[in-house]
């Protein structure tokens, strides 16, 4: 997720370390904070696969700042995570954002529309937080109004990700 964060953003624009991270930390950080321990290792592995480059330029008061940019192949790699978004990419939800906030730089609607489906597929299939057995429990079916409270909002996301998703597609002709 880290790393398809860092290719997206940067396949806006170049940025400096410091802006990457918190423009990674507006899209993820109020589930998963962004360190600077864990960015710059990945940041290097990037660079050292030739995905990105590293210039110095200098900074307006302190020391030389380094401005990141994809390169060509960072960006085939961005578009090919993107059509073929793992199975997590798909079923968890701070990493599905973090596909969906980049789904536009694959410019082809149809590869785009097979990324929403496989989505669609996933929230379709019924699911359940709390289980009797192997059967999954509705909201109605509990007696605690916290895990009932839980099940209720997670349906409603559901559906309302699933009402978009549909128009999406319909949009895209997929």
């Amino acid at each position: 997720m880290l790393e398809l964060a860092i290719l997206g953003f940067l396949y806006d624009a170049p940025l400096h370390g410091y802006e990457l991270r918190k423009r990674i930390s507006a899209l993820t950080g109020h589930v998963r904070p962004v360190a600077e321990s864990t960015l710059y290792p990945a940041i290097k592995r990037l660079e050292k696969a030739g995905l990105l480059v590293r210039a110095t330029e200098p900074g307006a008061v302190a020391a030389p700042r380094h401005v990141l940019s994809l390169t060509d192949e960072g960006r085939l790699e961005l578009r090919r995570r993107l059509a073929e978004p793992d199975e997590r990419d798909i079923t968890d939800e701070n990493r599905w954002f973090t596909v969906l906030a980049f789904l536009r730089h694959l410019d082809d609607a149809p590869a785009q529309a097979a990324v929403l489906r496989r989505r669609t597929a996933f929230l379709e299939e019924p699911a359940s937080f709390f289980y009797d057995g192997d059967r999954a429990l509705r909201a109605e079916e509990l007696d605690d109004p916290f895990r009932r409270g839980l099940l209720t909002i997670a349906r409603a996301t559901s559906r309302a990700e699933l009402t978009w998703l549909r128009a999406t597609l319909k949009s895209l002709g997929g």
